[in-house]
């Protein structure tokens, strides 16, 4: 019997950069969402201070409104760029960034739902700012790391590209939130310029969840028996 052999060369060739390829065709569902996450991000953010000292926390004398307001703020944007560590943790160890993306969103949708509704109540609006603050900040690290994902070796250069369009959108939909979102709050009042950009980020939602079949997920990495907390523990 003849012995089969094994023959690298096809795959050695697939690996070869591909001046024709084309961009993977779900960026486009990663970069939707971006721009949608980013207005609704930038257009609760730049309202947020203005809000608080105009209508939540008008119970306080009118001296102490802008300091406390200043607080709240700071606290929630702790949050944001605290939570990338639990988000990353959670992508890379346990579900994967879409998983964490996806869940981390209807997370934040939450939140976006309790500024609305809860506009004239502090526990309420200030569990929204926590549940925004962990779902914005749980997906910070996970999103352009999954954009990274779906090129290969014969499309990576196509990445730069992606990345340029990518920054692009997040610059284009905090510019024209911090553009609206006032006039908005002006116009109609909170529960509406809250609500609007809960809108566009169950909207970013939406489109993420319509690519989920076309996306390379990578799994997360298996335990390490080496990493710092299991010697630690055995020691």
């Amino acid at each position: 019997m003849k012995e089969a052999t094994m023959n690298p060369a096809p795959a050695a060739e697939a690996m070869v950069p591909d001046p024709q390829a084309r961009i993977p065709r779900q960026i486009r569902y990663i970069i939707g969402n971006e721009g949608c996450e980013r207005f609704s991000f930038y257009g609760m953010r730049n309202i947020l201070t203005v809000f608080l000292v105009s209508s939540l926390l008008t119970y306080l004398p009118e001296g102490d409104r802008a300091t406390a307001a200043k607080d709240v703020f700071h606290t929630f944007v702790i949050g944001v760029y605290f939570f990338p560590l639990l988000g990353g943790w959670l992508a890379d160890r346990f579900f994967g960034k879409y998983n964490t993306i996806f869940w981390l969103s209807l997370v934040y949708c939450l939140g976006h739902a309790c500024l609305a509704l809860f506009e004239s109540n502090r526990t309420g609006f200030y569990t929204g700012l926590a549940l925004i603050a962990l779902g914005s900040g749980g997906i910070k690290p996970c999103v352009a790391a999954f954009v990274g994902d779906q090129f290969d070796q014969t499309n990576k250069h196509r990445a730069k590209v992606v990345f340029d369009a990518f920054y692009w959108i997040i610059n284009f939909g905090s510019f024209f939130a911090s553009l609206l979102m006032p006039i908005f709050l002006r116009s109609y009042g909170g529960s509406v310029a809250f609500g609007i950009p809960g809108a566009l980020m169950f909207i970013a939602t939406v489109i993420l969840w319509i690519g989920r079949r076309r996306y390379v997920m990578v799994p997360p990495a298996p335990p390490n028996p080496h990493s710092f907390l299991n010697v630690s523990r055995t020691a």
